[in-house]
């Protein structure tokens, strides 16, 4: 069974379903509308039915951008969709921590910002040598509030987590498996998809309600600190939207010279 999306797609084989990203063009970069279509897909799996696993892939070489500098001016100018765009990254964060399945990421490629915090939210990472992991949300003049204060910690551990997202430098996806972040690591881009089919397939030929369950203690504790944590780091982003240094962050990066900050 498949359901019909504009920016991703979704198809239910068996007891496995997969949620694909299909922006390939702009590096499957997320905006308003596609981030509501992932939050159906993840909504609607809070009853799994018959699915055992989600596998979340991407065509293309990067797995995400994260969002985008014509969203952002967007969201600048306009307050409701500010605050949809607050609602949806909330969506996405508490739905990944509570959804019943395991879920399974394909990274075969860079992922940054809100697709970060999607991935590292997941129960299984699968990532290509070449891949990249990032959050260069202060490197535009906001705070990594879409999950990224919230999913880096319990991934990476404070301290690490503090190097990246206060710099906005991206960590190496061998480097992010050495440290645990990562559950597999294969060679090329193209092996990353018969890896992740190949756990998807143990998963689903398992007892469904031990693995629910199993899951469902391992991430209570991230569930129990979203519902805090998120809205604060959430409030704080909102803060910094409305910053004059956020709209020299973007017009330095668009005009390509070196921004001045006046901590307003």
């Amino acid at each position: 069974m498949s359901t019909e999306f504009k920016n991703i797609t979704y198809v239910e084989d068996g007891h496995i379903a997969t949620l694909t990203f299909n922006r390939p063009d702009i590096l499957n970069s997320m905006d308003e509308e596609m981030t509501g279509e992932i939050v159906s897909v993840i909504e609607k799996l809070r009853r799994p039915g018959d699915i055992r696993a989600l596998v979340i892939a991407s065509t293309g070489r990067c797995f995400s951008a994260g969002g985008n500098f014509d969203e952002i001016y967007r969201l600048i100018e306009d307050y409701d969709a500010r605050m949809d765009a607050y609602d949806n990254g909330r969506r996405v964060i508490h739905g990944m921590a509570e959804i019943a399945m395991p879920v399974i990421v394909a990274l075969q490629g860079d992922v940054y910002g809100l697709g970060t915090s999607l991935a590292l939210s997941a129960d299984i990472i699968v990532a290509s040598k070449n891949a990249r992991i990032g959050d260069p949300h202060v490197k535009v003049g906001l705070v990594a509030g879409d999950g990224g204060t919230l999913v880096w910690p319990a991934a990476f551990g404070l301290l690490k987590s503090k190097r990246h997202l206060l710099t906005g430098d991206p960590i190496g996806a061998e480097e992010a498996w050495r440290l645990g972040a990562v559950s597999e690591l294969v060679e090329e881009p193209d092996d990353v998809m018969p890896k992740v089919k190949e756990l998807a397939d143990k998963v689903a030929a398992l007892p469904p309600l031990a693995v629910q369950y199993t899951k469902r203690a391992l991430n209570h504790t991230m569930q129990r600190a979203a519902l805090d944590h998120f809205e604060f780091a959430m409030a704080l982003e909102q803060y910094a939207m409305t910053s004059e240094d956020l709209k020299e962050a973007l017009a330095s990066i668009k005009e390509k010279r070196k921004p001045t900050y006046n901590n307003r």
